[in-house]
């Protein structure tokens, strides 16, 4: 019997959802709108409210909803970055040996992006990207004791401007997503190869040539050889990594 409970409540909880959706869909509600009371909206989908609070809490995890103490509940903003958080929660769950998997999506996002970008950068956007090369041209400097923390934010911040820049807010999310979950995977490729971070530098200035260039096939040629030699790397040493080895059990020693 609580087998048919507990299916009847998944079973009204996807109501909720589903006419949650519906009302957002229809222009019913908006981003901001305050959701009826849980007496009343639960009378309206024929539910309990048992399962609406279920529904609710299953939209706020999704970013839909939110619930302010003693105010109600309200829809979010319903940004993208929002919406896409659980895509985070994917990509940290991966683990070491999966991060090449990562990078490959991050390719294939980030050279249609910097196509967009190409014709799409504003100047300030253009000059922000200079910037951010020249911090690094001073973190070079200090090489053999160079920051690689400070050098692979950098290189954050170089290509989520570029994925803002393609004027696609869904594209830019999941690509700054996915730009700040393969942060170990580069940070351990600097620290073993060291070599690779004036490689890098010297791709993200070819990129940043080609974007002042306003040239989006060659922009994307250069993308996707700079991705692709990180996500190359990763997948060869995807063993080498401390910490893929991090949850493996202790042996003792004889």
């Amino acid at each position: 019997m609580a087998d048919d409970d507990g299916a009847g409540s998944r079973s009204q909880t996807d109501v909720v959802i589903d006419a949650v959706k519906g009302m957002l869909t229809r222009g019913e509600l908006h981003p901001g709108s305050r959701l009826p009371v849980e007496k009343d909206l639960a009378a309206q989908l024929g539910v309990s409210r048992g399962s609406l609070r279920e529904g609710v809490r299953a939209l706020a995890t999704l970013g839909v909803l939110e619930t302010r103490q003693g105010d109600g509940t309200y829809v979010t903003s319903l940004d993208p970055q929002l919406l896409l958080s659980p895509l985070g929660f994917l990509a940290d769950l991966q683990q070491p040996g999966q991060a090449a998997d990562l990078l490959a999506v991050r390719r294939v996002l980030e050279t249609e992006s910097v196509a967009l970008a190409a014709h799409r950068l504003t100047e300030e956007q253009l000059a922000e990207l200079g910037r951010v090369l020249d911090g690094v041209d001073d973190i070079l400097t200090s090489d053999p004791e160079m920051d690689l923390e400070a050098f692979i934010q950098a290189d954050t911040v170089f290509h989520g401007i570029i994925a803002r820049a393609s004027g696609n807010p869904s594209l830019a999310a999941i690509i700054e997503t996915l730009v700040g979950r393969t942060f170990r995977a580069r940070l351990w490729r600097a620290i073993s190869h060291r070599g690779s971070v004036r490689e890098t530098q010297a791709e993200h200035r070819a990129i940043l040539d080609e974007l002042m260039r306003r040239d989006p096939e060659r922009a994307r040629i250069r993308m996707s050889v700079h991705l692709l030699g990180v996500e190359q790397f990763s997948a060869a040493h995807a063993e080498d990594d401390p910490s893929a080895h991090a949850h493996e059990p202790q042996r003792d020693v004889q």
